[in-house]
């Protein structure tokens, strides 16, 4: 929840973040929606997001092992900023 008490809702199973406004009755996609996947406009299961005071909003995309981000008003695609190599078995 933002300060304009804007909720973000990491929606797991559709592969998507939705956002939804003070009073709406429908949320919005910021994140994602294009189906499950790994290119850059496409999430697989993400399950923990952040957004900063900027809007810009963070996602760990758990299948694709790898931290997305998505600035405010480009909700076409995402940058990986960490990982999305497969699975990790070190802390490099």
């Amino acid at each position: 929840v933002d300060r304009q008490q804007t909720v973000y809702v990491s929606d797991e199973r559709n592969h998507r973040v939705m956002k939804w406004n003070k009073g709406a009755k429908e949320g919005i996609v910021v994140a994602g929606g294009q189906g499950e996947g790994s290119a850059l406009t496409q999430l697989s299961r993400p399950n923990g997001i952040f957004v900063d005071t900027l809007g810009t909003l963070y996602v760990a995309d758990s299948y694709n092992h790898r931290v997305m981000r998505w600035t405010q008003g480009d909700k076409k695609q995402g940058t990986v900023i960490v990982g999305g190599n497969g699975v990790g078995e070190g802390a490099n």
